[in-house]
């Protein structure tokens, strides 16, 4: 395996500021303001994702009306659509969504894996068959760089070798940590615009505690200007999460943004953060919109359900998006009644949804940010838990009571 003191490297260029203001006297929690070249982010941040530069639901000027500062899009899909040659033409994908805010992109490794059944990971690339042709393909960590480069998104992601963590052959984990390394060497190599495109390395090694370590130090070594921790919210246990989250926070420096790639439930986040991670995405919140779920306080709220027929409130009293904002406060006063109407056979339906479920979930993160602020996350955490479980402490779960005792909060206590 390659190490960076080996090499000759130098630190990388870094087109961003990561500026901390607090942090939790408890817990591992910051708040802190990431810096980009399409405006500052404050952090921990939940990151709505646009794949295909299109996010399902919302258009953008809805998506800017959440005071959503950074989304994501997806290298793999426009790498295929439009391709690189148009996004070369048009001048990256700012421009072709029309989107003067910031953007994330990952690096494609994970969606051939995941999406892919016949592709096949060597110490090249990753080779696939195309979905719109059946033509054999290749990503190697150069080209995800260079489409990256041409998307032109603020952060942009290496190419790693991801395995599903629940995967029993730890030969071949230890293997793809090992190469996610060598690959990041290669990325860091091809990155043509350092001075305006901040690379994040992503930290591999499955639920291995000691790869995970060893993974941390040879990536912090190479000082890209941030870090993900990858190959999570793959099926494995969520205690078994919790704890690579908190190992892995232990050994990444407190001067740079940490993302855990993947994660956007509520609890999950609000538990996550308490570890000490900053930056979240999911598609979870305009996914589940389509299936006439609301996103609320209480937790989850199916909207087809013959209850609320005659409903005539909003689906959450207080909230300030659009969908549920009165018509007199320039909002457009969706009651529940209307969402059951149209959430089964409308598109609409989808749509009101998904502003209200991506509003609810920046809404979450401000006020869990502010509440770092001013030292109060522990009470944040417990009434958001008591919100969910109607107080009944008996059925938090475990897997959160356990992971914030490891951060020096006890769930359980009043």
């Amino acid at each position: 395996m390659s190490t960076a003191t080996d090499s000759t490297r130098k630190s990388m260029p870094s087109a961003l500021t990561f500026e901390r203001h607090a942090k939790c006297s408890t817990t591992k929690a910051r708040a802190s303001t990431l810096q980009l070249p399409h405006g500052s982010v404050p952090l921990p941040i939940f990151m709505p994702v646009a794949t295909q530069a299109s996010l399902k639901g919302l258009t953008y000027d809805q998506l800017r009306d959440t005071g959503c500062m950074l989304c994501l899009n997806n290298t793999y899909h426009l790498g295929l659509k439009p391709g690189q040659e148009v996004l070369d033409a048009v001048g990256g994908s700012h421009k072709l969504q029309g989107w003067d805010r910031n953007l994330l992109t990952d690096s494609g490794g994970f969606q051939m894996v995941s999406l892919l059944k016949l592709a096949t990971v060597t110490e090249e690339g990753v080779r696939f068959l195309s979905p719109h042709d059946g033509s054999p393909m290749l990503l190697t960590p150069e080209h995800s760089i260079s489409l990256q480069n041409s998307i032109g998104s603020d952060i942009i992601m290496q190419l790693d070798d991801v395995i599903a963590t629940t995967s029993p052959d730890h030969a071949r984990i230890k293997e793809a940590m090992e190469r996610s390394i060598r690959w990041l060497d290669r990325c860091i190599d091809e990155h043509k615009y350092p001075e305006r495109q901040n690379l994040f390395c992503i930290i591999q090694g499955g639920l291995d505690l000691e790869l995970r370590k060893q993974c941390c130090e040879e990536m912090v070594a190479r000082d890209t200007p941030g870090i993900a921790i990858g190959g999570l919210s793959g099926g494995e246990a969520k205690e078994e999460f919790c704890r690579v989250v908190h190992t892995c926070t232990n050994n990444l420096p407190e001067t740079k943004p940490r993302y855990v790639m993947g994660v956007g439930y509520p609890e999950d986040i609000v538990v996550a953060v308490a570890l000490g991670a900053d930056m979240f995405d999911c598609v979870w919140p305009t996914r589940t919109a389509r299936f006439g779920q609301a996103i609320v306080t209480s937790g989850t709220m199916n909207l087809r359900n013959k209850c609320f027929a005659d409903d005539f409130t909003p689906i959450e009293e207080g909230c300030t998006c659009t969908t549920c904002r009165p018509v007199d406060q320039g909002g457009l006063g969706v009651t529940k009644a209307y969402m059951h109407h149209v959430t089964a056979k409308e598109t609409v339906g989808a749509h009101l949804l998904s502003i209200h479920n991506v509003h609810f979930m920046l809404n979450l993160m401000g006020n869990l940010r502010q509440a770092i602020i001013e030292d109060r996350y522990p009470a944040f955490i417990r009434e958001f838990f008591s919100n969910i479980y109607e107080g009944d402490k008996s059925k938090y779960p475990k897997w959160a009571v356990g992971a914030l005792r490891g951060v020096g909060m006890d769930l359980l206590s009043d």
